[in-house]
């Protein structure tokens, strides 16, 4: 226990996750009299998942419309739909960034992308600092719910859940999402009487044509996966391709001699610190299954939770402390194993679990003291972490209403069945 308690104490002055995880696996491991190499197991049955393959591909495919300049052509293209409306900078910020984070799976990507091209259109419209700074802060991972997320790709790799049905039932919760922000900006905009551009139908062909590509990928994959025509490893991999295609052939953003390199390294940076705490956490999860972990934790639970209700905001509550204090991948592989032994005992749909899980963790982007969001945007926009959390208060009371109704409207998720 005590060597537990140095390696956890280890973690929170800086020490790499995946290395916290495998010396407390070897620890426990001793601890119960088992060879340690019953940890290396488990990294030959990650490599046996068959969604695996969809994580890098994916991940590439986002990173390679980051280099390419998907950003600016989402941002015209929302801007001449929606623009003109009150408060129509903060409505093209809110879908822009939904669509980016969706693609390139990390909120940072789109805060560093996004947060310089948009920061400016705001101050130029005369939107205050505050509500700028917060919306830019909030928006970064607005995205996580839509497919091709990379948070649901991992979830469903982790807990066994089919991801192609939590894609389909996070884009009702997601879009709800997106409309309460809207409409926020909306009235927000009116009530300080903000300035907005003439409605000009002539910019609108122009700017679908010069993104078309970028919008009919996602219809593609939605079609391709949902329609019975591709797997989701398929799908990642015709993603992939097309969007290299797109970058250097069509739209010639990327020189594929030059800047592939650069992609292919900032993608195997993102995949590859995720694949090695995945396949050290799900070693450490199969000893604490071995150790009857999660059945201890329902007894305990069964004498203080009585209702699905009751368990519901307890989870709620352990979830928001969970986004607070760890990043939403490492979140999601250590604690997901434990909590659906327990949602299982309430009869929680396990779909529904997964939705209200990962928007909890969505919500955790923007709570210190680990709300990666906050120290992105810090640096992206020069501004103290304090002040940055102050202006997305209003955005996080609204993530907060939002996450009640979907945690207690289990439809909004089971839309589709």
């Amino acid at each position: 226990m005590a060597m537990i308690l140095f390696l956890v104490v280890l973690a929170l002055v800086g020490l790499p996750l995946f290395a916290v995880l495998g010396g407390i696996g070897i620890v426990a491991s001793q601890q119960s009299d088992l060879d340690p190499m019953v940890l290396i197991i488990e990294l030959y049955r990650l490599a046996s998942q068959p969604n695996l393959m969809a994580i890098p591909l994916f991940t590439l495919a986002g990173m390679t419309m980051a280099h390419g300049g998907a950003a600016g052509r989402l941002v015209r293209l929302f801007n001449a739909l929606f623009g003109w409306l009150p408060g129509g900078i903060a409505i093209v910020s809110i879908i822009s960034c939904a669509f980016f984070t969706a693609f390139t799976g990390a909120s940072g990507i789109t805060i560093i992308a996004l947060g310089g091209l948009l920061f400016p259109l705001f101050i130029k419209s005369h939107y205050s600092e505050n509500f700028s700074l917060g919306l830019l802060t909030s928006a970064g991972s607005l995205g996580l719910l839509f497919p091709p997320s990379l948070a649901v790709l991992i979830y469903g790799i982790v807990s066994g859940v089919s991801i192609d049905q939590l894609f389909l039932a996070g884009m009702l919760p997601g879009a709800i999402l997106l409309i309460l922000l809207s409409v926020y900006s909306f009235f927000t905009a009116r009530k300080q009487h903000l300035g907005r551009h003439l409605f000009h139908p002539e910019d609108i062909l122009p700017a679908i044509k010069h993104s078309a590509a970028d919008i009919l990928l996602p219809i593609l994959i939605i079609s391709g996966i949902f329609g019975g025509f591709t797997t989701v490893n398929e799908a990642a991999a015709l993603t992939c391709v097309y969007t290299l295609l797109m970058e250097s052939c069509v739209y010639k953003t990327i020189n594929l001699t030059q800047d592939l390199a650069t992609i292919f390294i900032d993608t195997s940076k993102l995949v590859g610190s995720i694949l090695i705490i995945l396949a050290t956490a799900m070693g450490l999860t199969n000893l604490l299954i071995d150790a009857q972990i999660p059945t201890r934790l329902v007894h305990f639970f069964d004498g203080m939770i009585h209702t699905q209700l009751e368990f519901l905001l307890l989870l709620n509550l352990l979830l928001l402390l969970v986004g607070a204090m760890m990043d939403i991948f490492s979140a999601i592989i250590v604690v997901a194993p434990l909590v659906i032994p327990l949602a299982r005992q309430y009869g929680i749909d396990p779909v529904h679990l997964g939705i209200v899980f990962l928007a909890n963790l969505e919500i955790g982007y923007l709570t210190p003291p680990v709300g990666i969001n906050l120290f992105i945007a810090s640096q992206r926009f020069q501004q103290p972490i304090l002040r940055l959390f102050r202006t997305t208060l209003p955005f996080l009371a609204i993530m907060l209403l939002w996450l009640l109704l979907i945690t207690y409207v289990p439809s909004l998720s089971l839309w589709w069945r």
